[in-house]
């Protein structure tokens, strides 16, 4: 299969990369070293739902290249801190030109926030989100292989949605579960597949 067919693309480093994260040296290193890797801790989960819902049409290297505006921004992505937000806070975010300044999304992230405080009585965010992991990950060979959302997503988007969460529609519930290793979604040609801990080699992969 050529490097246009199965989307893989190897770089002069001799590894092997999905197009998307070949081309932009951001992108590759944050496919290298972070995409699809576990994240189980709370406010490292409130994040990447609030970086998510920013990209929401956007484009993943304009959220990623703002990251560390954002985690300014918003306290570190910290839900206590953000959850204490109010009014002048709004207005503050939306003069930051380090972010992306859509009101919807601020308040969005806020309320999340707010969410994800009181989820703690019910067993927090953590167990919540890692409860809709599917009992296998697919194995896509070709990035028109790689799906959208999945029925655990759309079920995932609906509890959230059900918890007072917005921006949590089931495409981006989909990346979410992507990014933070709840599917492994590597293309199997891929130098990072089956690297996160969680997966091991599938139905007709090599071990």
């Amino acid at each position: 299969m050529s490097e246009q067919e199965s989307g893989v693309v190897v770089g002069p480093d001799g590894l092997a990369r999905p197009a998307w994260a070949a081309a932009d040296g951001l992108l590759q290193e944050y496919y290298d070293t972070e995409w699809g890797m576990p994240v189980r801790d709370e406010r490292g989960l409130f994040e990447r739902i609030s970086l998510e819902g920013f990209q929401a049409g956007l484009s993943w290297a304009t959220v990623l290249r703002k990251r560390p505006a954002f985690r300014e921004a918003f306290a570190g992505f910290d839900p206590d801190a953000v959850a204490a937000f109010g009014d002048a806070d709004v207005e503050r975010l939306l003069g930051d030109p380090g972010i992306i300044r859509n009101r919807q999304k601020i308040e969005a992230t806020i309320g999340n926030a707010r969410a994800t405080v009181a989820l703690r009585e019910s067993g927090g965010l953590p167990r919540l989100i890692w409860s809709y992991q599917p009992e296998q990950t697919p194995a896509p060979r070709t990035m028109a292989e790689v799906a959208a959302t999945s029925p655990e997503s759309v079920a995932l988007s609906k509890e959230l949605r059900r918890r007072g969460f917005r921006f949590v529609g089931p495409t981006t519930m989909y990346a979410l579960m992507q990014a933070v290793g709840i599917v492994d979604d590597h293309l199997v040609g891929s130098h990072r597949r089956g690297s996160s801990g969680v997966w091991g080699p599938g139905p007709g992969e090599r071990a």
